[in-house]
């Protein structure tokens, strides 16, 4: 009798506590968003004059409104003198690093352009310069170090 009642506590000891000896207990584990698009920004570069704009598109055309104004403005105040009419896009890619200071990365344009304005590039690396500190782009509230692509038009006749 001892040995029968030994037997069924143990075997009733074995079957309740098999919940409290598991070793795969599942634990809720949050998910954590690893996918990073890293081809866009949350908030985009600004300038202070579109600070105020609460819309992305709207503060993303603010910010190329002002940098072609400010470009246009450096690129206006010198006089260039050339032989044949030019009317072509040159463009001026720019990294904007994390402190909001302006880079320039390179500059494409043609040949035409290389032999009409030789100083060209001078110009621009010196418009570029000028360019005042902006807040920079913001990715998962960091700022980050980002491209910009300018297409400027030269539009010069004899």
């Amino acid at each position: 009798m001892f040995l029968r009642v030994t037997f069924f506590i143990m075997l009733l000891f074995c079957f309740t506590s098999c919940d409290k000896l598991s070793f795969s207990k599942k634990i809720e584990v949050p998910v954590l968003d690893t996918i990073v698009d890293f081809s866009s920004v949350d908030v985009f570069p600004s300038f202070k004059v579109c600070d105020n704009i609460i819309d992305k598109e709207e503060k993303e055309d603010c910010f190329r409104a002002t940098i072609h104004q400010k470009i246009g403005e450096q690129l206006q105040k010198h006089t260039f003198t050339i032989v044949d009419s030019i009317d072509e896009v040159v463009y001026v890619n720019l990294i904007i690093n994390a402190e909001g200071l302006f880079i320039l990365d390179s500059t494409q344009y043609s040949d035409k352009i290389k032999k009409e304005l030789p100083k060209l590039d001078s110009l621009l690396k010196f418009s570029v310069e000028k360019l005042p500190k902006i807040h920079p782009a913001i990715k998962r509230g960091i700022p980050v170090t980002t491209k910009y692509r300018l297409p400027i038009r030269i539009q010069l006749s004899e």
